[in-house]
């Protein structure tokens, strides 16, 4: 039988979320065409490619014989949406950029504000994920991500050295004593499931027996206990021109070899030849090249 590419995304969606729902999520679909889909894709396959469980959707033989012509299937969807749209000599529509939420709301959404003044004829589309997607399938154009690509088929545009502070409430900072210690200070950090995410790990590698103050699964909930005294942060600290105040302020302490990081602009490698993406990559290379400077 043909195969679809539709029928590939979607048996690509379950395989990789390892279940319907969260399939449906990703393709922006309701649950029930899923499972109608999937049992189309399987009938005319001849062969169950899920079993279904309480913990989800597990590959069958038959499945796990698909999954990487699917991959490839789709990371050539993704080179062929790329060479359409670069016959389009102007640099209009919609630019999909993915960053943690913090690069985000930080960075990016002001920056978009930015983007549409210079160029009003540009959109950006703004993936706000702790997680990162796939720039080679296309599932967004540009990426700010803290560890740089290995993948053969991205491209590294531009690297920024970033120092990352330790931030308080002026209300906290005047019960500190005058020079704390790392171990002096309530935390405020991730929680579950995203206790393995920065800075989690390097505080713990800090601090024995580390115990954050406050938890939460979002960031402005965290930022927002930061600010109301909870406990202190450490944040990436990108002087960029768009900076927003904030109800904290620096602390002068000692992050050891956690004390800088870096932020990677990345894309699929033929996604420059899109004018538009070109375009908000070059924009976002200005800015920060003239954070680097500040």
């Amino acid at each position: 039988m043909d195969i679809s590419w539709d029928d590939a995304r979607l048996f690509l969606a379950i395989a990789e979320t390892g279940s319907f729902s969260g399939a449906a999520r990703r393709l922006r679909i309701g649950q029930p065409t899923v499972s109608r889909r999937l049992a189309a894709l399987e009938y005319g396959v001849g062969a169950k490619l899920f079993r279904r469980g309480v913990e989800g959707a597990a590959l069958t033989a038959a499945g796990e014989r698909l999954l990487q012509p699917a991959r490839k299937m789709a990371e050539w969807a993704g080179e062929l949406q790329r060479a359409a749209e670069s016959t389009d000599t102007s640099p209009k529509g919609v630019v999909r950029v993915t960053a943690s939420p913090f690069v985000s709301f930080d960075f990016l959404a002001p920056f978009a504000a930015h983007v549409a003044r210079k160029h009003p004829g540009l959109r950006l589309e703004v993936q706000s994920s702790v997680a990162y997607v796939d720039l080679g399938r296309g599932e967004a154009d540009l990426a700010l991500r803290l560890r740089a690509p290995a993948q053969e088929d991205l491209k590294l545009v531009y690297t920024l050295d970033v120092r990352n502070t330790v931030f308080v409430s002026k209300t906290l900072k005047e019960k500190l004593p005058r020079r704390p210690t790392l171990q002096q200070l309530p935390w405020v950090a991730w929680a579950p499931p995203y206790e393995a995410l920065p800075p989690n790990p390097q505080l713990e590698a800090l601090i024995p027996g580390f115990s954050p103050a406050f938890t939460a699964d979002n960031f402005l909930v965290m930022l927002a206990a930061a600010e109301a005294g909870l406990g202190a942060m450490v944040l990436a600290h990108v002087p960029h021109r768009f900076l927003r105040p904030r109800d904290l302020v620096p602390l002068d302490m000692d992050l050891g070899p956690h004390a800088w990081s870096q932020l990677h602009l990345v894309c699929a490698k033929s996604a420059l030849d899109i004018p538009r993406v070109r375009r908000v990559s070059e924009l976002l290379v200005e800015e920060l090249e003239r954070a680097k400077r500040r």
